[in-house]
């Protein structure tokens, strides 16, 4: 559970302000929600393939930190923690992040094609995912802030489940502004720069 600290209190206060919204009306009465998401409008359409066919792979289901699953935003500074008031995603972080990694595969790769569970026996090797970070980092309350990604990625033989590859990754995206429509610019951004270092990574494995 996320505890408020007293200056992250006031952090996530700020959030509903630079979203455009009072303090007095925050204070007064319960503030209305703005909805936003990030990897929306990525391109889709797929890429021509390599000479052959492409290595299917099946996607695992994305592995998320707990403080970051759901449709609140997460924000840190220093060693405190607070969701941004008055935000939050029109779904799931997990679920976005996930549609995004698939719809970069479609229009980015082209010696693999990422499969479902009901493929799965077509599958040689699998991609797990696991999300590290996926929050909004501010040095001060109220400074403007970068968004961090970070996440461990591997490849495995399957059914087998050994470890073909793996690697770290960590995108820091500023944003323009403390808003909370800049912020959410900024993970549009570094979820794509994450999603096209992914499969680039990837694609070099099945090369």
């Amino acid at each position: 559970m996320i505890v408020l600290s007293p200056t992250l209190r006031k952090l996530a206060l700020a959030g509903a302000l630079v979203g455009g919204l009072t303090g007095c009306a925050l204070l007064s009465s319960p503030d209305p929600i703005q909805l936003y998401r990030f990897g929306s409008d990525v391109e889709t359409t797929p890429r021509s393939p390599a000479a052959g066919q492409p290595s299917p792979i099946l996607l695992r289901p994305i592995d998320f930190p707990q403080a970051s699953r759901g449709d609140r935003i997460l924000g840190i500074t220093g060693n405190e923690a607070a969701y941004i008031a008055g935000a939050r995603w029109v779904s799931p972080a997990e679920d976005l992040y996930e549609a995004s990694l698939r719809a970069a595969f479609a229009s980015q790769a082209s010696r693999v094609r990422l499969i479902n569970p009901r493929e799965a026996a077509t599958a040689t090797r699998t991609l797990d995912v696991e999300i590290q970070a996926f929050e909004v980092a501010y040095a001060a309350p109220e400074a403007v802030p970068e968004v961090v990604l970070s996440a461990r990625a591997r490849v495995l033989r399957y059914p087998e489940r050994t470890v073909i590859e793996e690697r770290s990754f960590v995108v820091r995206q500023p944003a323009g502004q403390n808003r909370i429509s800049t912020i959410v610019e900024a993970f549009d951004v570094a979820s794509r720069d994450l999603n096209t270092q992914v499969v680039s990574w990837v694609e070099g494995i099945a090369g």
